[in-house]
């Protein structure tokens, strides 16, 4: 059988429980997914910064790391042409170009040192999401936003500032909004005598941020907690519940980072409670293994149970980036293997007939509802996701593969 043959059998299956395979592949086509620069070169930037700190950690020294713009650009265009559909790309502000004997730090940048990334994003229909890069660095030490230094404090502030000046800059010549997060590494190794003074610190730093004019339909400003990390085991000034608070009261977007809390907590239960009292939510999809590790994400249970709540919450109201950075395997296979699982599980989600499962928890018919999700495991997703990477011009099943292998004894083994 054909590949669409076998789709028509799949289209028939899926029609009996009610669900429309053409008009949940054209919902797929629609929902982009932010692809991180990062994981092209173990995030490792372009300003010099020199080893990664603030609890950031790459294990593994797998041949052919990107090393410079041109390389990082290259491989990101070959993984993108083997993703189904138009998604987006996501940069640190440590991924500034600079012509030679030009530079400026952080607190400096200016959209000008963006300009080539504008212009790749250009030529790809492809829209791009930002972070300041508030790790790596000098007076990224000891604490940022919340440091006790007050001229700590003012770089970062003006750093963050420049950052959503570089924002609005790709909003404007891409003519589509981008989403800024701010993600800071402060913290405490052991017990601290006195929470309330960082955090305190840390609140006037984002309102000296905010006060700042901007267009807000442009720029979709972020903050990003974390539990714990390397170095800050006891305590992080940034935790879920300071910047979901400042989030709702200063009006701007709380991102969850799926490997960013408890083990026992997953981020799929928290999406819903969260559109309840937010227009947007974003989120940064990871594989913690125990912690935040940022393993390649799968096409696991939680990804699926994510990508679940984001097609019942409103995907327009949900913004998709994953955030994982393995040197342990072929850098682009692992962007590959991570954003196609991230559609699976979308289009997994929009093959669920979930009003009817819905009606079925309404009236407390758990015996069927339970019999029916299981039964639908055995669906043939596979059939459906491979007629949509033929409808988008992108190898089917594993048949990617051959071009990552080739682009690496190419390209990749030529990087000494």
């Amino acid at each position: 059988m054909t590949i669409k043959e076998r789709y028509e059998a799949a289209k028939e299956s899926y029609k009996a429980v009610g669900v429309d395979t053409d008009q949940a592949l054209l919902a797929l086509k629609q929902i982009p997914v932010s692809m991180h620069c990062w994981q092209g070169d173990d995030v490792t930037g372009f300003d010099g910064a020199g080893a990664l700190s603030g609890g950031i950690q790459t294990t593994g020294n797998y041949p052919g790391r990107a090393r410079n713009p041109k390389e990082l650009m290259a491989d990101m265009d070959k993984a993108l042409s083997l993703i189904p559909g138009k998604h987006r790309i996501n940069l640190h502000a440590s991924y500034g170009i600079f012509e030679e004997g030009e530079w400026a730090d952080r607190d400096e940048l200016e959209p000008k040192h963006f300009a080539k990334w504008v212009e790749f994003a250009k030529e790809r229909g492809v829209g791009i999401d930002f972070n300041p890069t508030l790790f790596s660095h000098s007076k990224a030490e000891h604490a940022t936003l919340s440091s006790e230094d007050p001229e700590i404090r003012a770089f970062w502030i003006r750093h963050v500032q420049a950052c959503i000046r570089i924002s609005e800059y790709f909003a404007q010549e891409l003519d589509t909004p981008c989403t800024m997060n701010i993600w800071i590494p402060d913290g405490f190794k052991d017990i601290p005598a006195d929470r309330t003074s960082p955090r305190a610190r840390l609140k006037d730093s984002l309102d000296q941020i905010l006060s700042m004019d901007y267009d807000k339909s442009k720029v979709y400003v972020a903050v990003e907690s974390k539990v714990f990390g390397i170095g800050m085991e006891s305590c992080t000034v940034g935790s879920h519940e300071f910047y979901m608070n400042y989030a709702s009261k200063n009006d701007i977007l709380c991102l969850l980072d799926s490997g960013h809390y408890h083990p026992t907590e997953v981020v799929s239960d928290k999406i819903s409670s969260m559109l309840l009292f937010f227009d947007k939510v974003a989120l940064h999809v990871t594989r913690p293994v125990r912690w935040d590790s940022d393993h390649v994400v799968l096409f696991d249970d939680e990804t699926k149970e994510i990508a679940k709540e984001v097609v019942r919450g409103g995907a327009d109201r949900v913004l998709l980036a994953l955030d994982f950075f393995d040197a342990s395997i072929n850098r682009l296979s692992a962007w590959v293997v991570g954003m196609r699982n991230m559609q699976k599980a979308l289009l997994n989600a929009l093959l669920l007939p979930n009003e009817k499962l819905s009606a079925l928890q309404e009236s407390r018919n758990f015996t069927e509802l339970m019999m029916l999700q299981e039964e639908l495991k055995l669906y043939p997703i596979g059939d459906v996701w491979n007629y949509f990477c033929e409808l988008n011009g992108v190898p089917v099943k594993e048949d990617w593969f051959c071009q990552i292998t080739a682009y690496e004894k190419e390209v990749l083994a030529n990087r000494k």
